[in-house]
């Protein structure tokens, strides 16, 4: 039985459906917007309901939105011979933040993973083997994330795409800055170690 009359309990329990959205934080959201303006309520629910209508995959790279293409695949000022391979759009905006990265992306919306069933045909594989056919990249870098799905991920990638006589990297991952030895584990100084390079 709920405590609240049915209309809060339900957005309570919408909100408690997002991730890393527990019970207590689903409580406050809901209260917040009920101890505001309705024109705030409507205003993200309006927010909402555009961002589910106009938000597509660019037909290109497969990151999400608004025009196709998108305005990274555009951009004529983008370097077309340095292809960045990310596992979901958000790493596209970790990487951009950088302002370092100058080439385009491709978004694979997934990572290898047997164990959840997916599989290279249930993510962006074999449109980014007919993309490397028809364009003039040089570089291709493999930004999956450090898991056993992404490390999976990239070594398929990589020897998919190495007869195709395109460079190859992965980016490199060890020890964070700022971080201490004694409390890294083994994988990442196993990483950091592979990845040193010379001063």
């Amino acid at each position: 039985m709920s405590f609240y009359a049915a209309p809060i309990a339900k957005l309570i329990e919408e909100f408690n459906k997002l991730p890393g959205i527990g019970n207590k934080t689903a409580q406050r959201l809901a209260f917040h917007i009920l101890n505001g303006s309705k024109e705030n309520a409507y205003n993200l629910s309006e927010a909402i309901i555009e961002a589910k209508e106009k938000i597509k995959h660019c037909s290109i790279c497969y990151n999400i939105t608004d025009t196709d293409p998108c305005d990274i695949c555009k951009d004529p000022k983008r370097d077309n011979k340095t292809l960045c391979v990310v596992q979901v759009p958000r790493d596209i905006f970790a990487i951009e933040k950088t302002r370092e990265f100058k080439g385009k992306y491709h978004v694979l919306h997934g990572a290898i993973s047997p164990m959840e069933g997916i599989g290279p045909n249930e993510i962006y594989i074999k449109e980014l083997l007919a993309r490397l056919q028809n364009t003039k990249v040089k570089e291709l870098i493999l930004a999956t994330n450090p898991t056993i799905e992404g490390e999976a991920t990239a070594m398929y990638i990589g020897k998919l795409v190495k007869p195709l006589g395109i460079k190859v990297t992965r980016l490199a991952s060890g020890i964070p800055i700022g971080g201490d030895l004694e409390y890294t584990d083994e994988i990442t100084l196993i990483k950091a170690l592979e990845g040193r390079r010379e001063l």
